[in-house]
């Protein structure tokens, strides 16, 4: 869902959807936060410890705790609410990362 806006703004994306670029993002920052030691807020097998994995459990369980915020041309910031923006990419794909 792209929102087009009047000639000479440019084209916005909405604050309650992520980009696959975001969603990749998100993955190794967090998978990268439980390599050094953050606490893992998904229940996981002892005997399995794979980062990655964790993290995309994490995000498809919708518990990520991070902030994204978005610097738009006109210097703007604007912060995404992560939790509707990760529930939205998951309806819209499937429920797979």
């Amino acid at each position: 869902m792209i929102m087009v806006v009047p000639d000479g703004v440019g084209v916005i994306w909405p604050k309650d959807r992520v980009t696959r670029f975001e969603v990749a993002r998100i993955i190794g920052a967090r998978a990268l936060q439980i390599t050094l030691g953050a606490p893992i807020l998904v229940k996981v097998e002892t005997n399995e410890f794979d980062p990655i994995k964790i993290a995309e459990e994490e995000f498809k369980a919708i518990r990520i705790p991070m902030t994204i915020k978005r610097t738009l041309p006109s210097g703007e910031v604007v912060v995404v609410d992560i939790k509707s923006a990760t529930k939205n990419w998951l309806e819209d794909h499937g429920g797979e990362i």
